[in-house]
């Protein structure tokens, strides 16, 4: 059985397939009129799932369900800063935005970003989380960090965890860039060499990028891919300087995007969603015609995919956590758009067909082959 987890501007769904990946039916809305950023199935025991969510007058909070979505119950303790006495330096989370489940030697371990960007963590399986003081009290919090107007808000946006060690773990934000570490989150260093922040008086700092999201190979952690505000790179470890790569996208495309998916078998194959980050950053598809890129050689060249999707006035993009590939064979992708569209292909991208519309801005998917 395929689980698809839906969040969207205004609730929840889950789509279920036990066939090839074409027949899907539908359970929902979950908390409708809510904000669910984020809504992960833990892939470790196959049952618990995990929503970021804000609910109205209610506030940013997590909902645990451990069988499969038919209840749900609230964090006790969701994630909250340490009350201080100088209200000039106070924080109080605006909204949780990644989820991320612990590695897989830590079965009730999740972690979890938020806005402002901070780092939590829980050891009960999303019940009570615990600020992480190794980023959240930072000597260089203030500095990587900074309080800026963005239009989702200042993020901690993505927390991944190498798969050969769960010590070393990297996490991504809307105004610092990239962080790593290797001793479980106690200290983090900028990895920013060979990014570009074209808005910055300095346009190659240590830290300042804002980076979309970045993908660790699940095969080769030394193998990392990062869709950036200023294009797509590359980095291969031991190396500390990303390559940017997406200058072999075609040129009316550009490299701007939001998401980059891998494929877990072949280090060398990626996808990213191009959007129009020309002029006025209409966020939109290119010229109105959607497609997927994909590499096969690390970025050396890309190939469109647009077979199925809109031939012109479609003007739709993919965020973040909202674009995702499975472990089938052949690999299955799936994206959902600003306009309440969910598009999948069966076949690594070469042909696209529409399983959902006419639902909300979707902000996040998460997909999960249940045995």
């Amino acid at each position: 059985m395929q689980y698809l987890l839906v969040g969207t501007r205004k609730g929840a769904w889950i789509y279920t397939s036990a066939g090839q990946r074409r027949d899907w039916q539908v359970d929902g809305p979950h908390y409708l009129g809510s904000i669910i950023n984020h809504f992960v199935l833990d892939p470790r025991d196959q049952k618990t799932m995990l929503m970021a969510t804000t609910a109205g007058h209610l506030g940013p909070t997590i909902l645990v369900s451990t069988d499969f979505g038919k209840h749900w119950v609230e964090s006790t303790r969701p994630p909250a800063f340490p009350k201080v006495d100088d209200p000039d330096n106070a924080r109080s989370v605006d909204h949780s935005f990644w989820l991320c489940p612990g590695h897989p030697d830590e079965p009730n371990v999740w972690w979890v970003g938020t806005s402002p960007p901070g780092v939590f963590r829980s050891e009960d399986g999303g019940m009570t989380w615990t600020s992480f003081a190794g980023w959240n009290e930072n000597p260089m919090y203030d500095k990587w960090c900074p309080k800026e107007e963005t239009p989702d808000g200042e993020l901690l946006n993505q927390i991944v965890i190498a798969s050969d060690d769960a010590n070393h773990m990297y996490i991504c934000t809307s105004s610092g860039g990239v962080f790593e570490t290797t001793d479980r989150g106690e200290n983090w260093s900028p990895l920013n060499k060979g990014v570009e922040a074209n808005f910055m008086p300095n346009t190659y700092p240590e830290y300042g990028q804002d980076a979309h999201q970045i993908g660790v190979h699940p095969g080769n952690p030394n193998r990392l891919y990062q869709q950036n505000h200023c294009g797509i790179y590359r980095l291969d470890r031991p190396d500390d300087t990303w390559v940017r790569i997406g200058e072999n996208m075609p040129e009316g495309i550009g490299d701007i995007g939001f998401s980059v998916v891998l494929h877990p078998d072949n280090e060398d194959m990626a996808w990213v969603f191009p959007m129009d980050g020309s002029d006025v950053w209409p966020r939109t598809s290119p010229g109105g015609k959607p497609a997927v890129y994909l590499t096969r050689d690390a970025g050396d060249s890309w190939r469109r995919q647009d077979k199925g999707f809109p031939k012109e006035q479609a003007w739709f993009t993919v965020k973040r956590q909202a674009f995702v590939g499975d472990t089938s064979q052949p690999l299955g992708l799936f994206l959902g758009t600003t306009s309440g569209e969910i598009w999948s292909s069966t076949d690594e991208g070469d042909n696209w067909q529409q399983i959902a519309c006419h639902l909300p801005e979707i902000y996040s998917l998460n997909v999960v082959t249940v045995q």
